[in-house]
């Protein structure tokens, strides 16, 4: 008996949730997460895409000044996050000290107006091609300091903090339970932690950002899909289950357009696998809600 009925809850799963195989190339979406190298040929793909919006962080050849200059340009369409992360050159010496200076800057940077938020703060990254590794702590007093900012301001903080870092980086959630923070990636756990921390704090929004991707360079176990297309039923059930408490994201970077393209396709693939009513939270209504600004 209890076979007959998984089967028959199975067979309306499948029925009611499209697979990528249906998956429209026209799904519209808010990218959470981009970093912006070449303004011009990332609005090209987004109107190509059909994307909304799109959160913009500092990339190679970015920074937050042609950030601000990039979204003015395209007002409304580019939102630009502060970023103060230790990857890039000029702040590395100050998470090294742990110099309270760095939320000093993000607050004069915010109070400009010209920002929607702090991130991609990579606290704890593990490193990469070209990308050197930051291991910093979650609830450090930079971080403490920045999200103290985030809080006078209003606006979010997207953070890139490593499964390693668990510990600290739930102490920190549980010391501002008031600010909005956004897990890029989700930290790439598995489907059980994603479920623990977002039941516990419900300040943390998950991103799947690369989490979509029909692979991913650094470890085939980042993805969320279980053949290259089609999500996990477990992963599915969960976003169903909790639709208001994950966003999307490409993690474009302008290396290649055909790559850029290929994660966008991703995202439109993994969106067309939710309900309706899942898709336009996940793909729009987080996204605006974290960012009163959009509205």
């Amino acid at each position: 008996m209890r076979i007959v009925l998984l089967l028959g809850v199975l067979s309306v799963f499948v029925v009611a949730f499209p697979g990528p195989a249906d998956a429209q190339r026209a799904v519209r979406f808010d990218d959470a997460h981009v970093h912006l190298n070449e303004p011009e040929a990332w609005i090209r793909l987004m109107d190509e895409a059909g994307i909304l919006r799109a959160v913009v962080f500092r990339g190679r050849r970015a920074d937050n000044e042609s950030l601000t200059r990039a979204a003015a340009r395209w007002p409304g369409r580019l939102l630009p996050f502060v970023s103060v992360s230790p990857e890039h050159r000029e702040y590395r010496g100050l998470w090294m000290e742990d110099d309270p200076a760095l939320a000093q800057i993000a607050d004069s940077l915010l109070s400009t107006g010209a920002f929607f938020g702090i991130g991609e703060i990579s606290v704890s990254h593990f490193p990469g091609a070209g990308f050197p590794e930051a291991d910093f702590a979650p609830d450090g007093e930079i971080m403490r300091a920045l999200l103290t900012v985030a809080r006078r301001h209003g606006v979010p903080v997207s953070v890139h903090s490593e499964v390693t870092r668990l510990r600290e980086f739930e102490a920190l959630l549980d010391a501002f339970p008031d600010v909005p923070v956004i897990w890029a990636h989700g930290g790439y756990v598995p489907l059980f932690l994603a479920e623990r921390l977002l039941r516990r704090h419900p300040n943390l929004t998950y991103e799947l950002s690369a989490r979509t991707w029909r692979s991913h360079p650094r470890s085939p176990e980042y993805t969320i899909l279980s053949d290259g297309r089609a999500v996990w039923p477990d992963w599915i059930a969960l976003i169903e289950a909790m639709p208001d408490r994950f966003l999307v994201g490409t993690d474009a970077s302008l290396r290649s357009e055909s790559s850029d393209r290929a994660k966008i396709r991703s995202v439109q693939d993994f969106l067309a696998q939710l309900s309706p009513a899942a898709g336009a939270r996940v793909g729009q209504d987080n996204l605006a809600d974290l960012v009163p600004a959009m509205k």
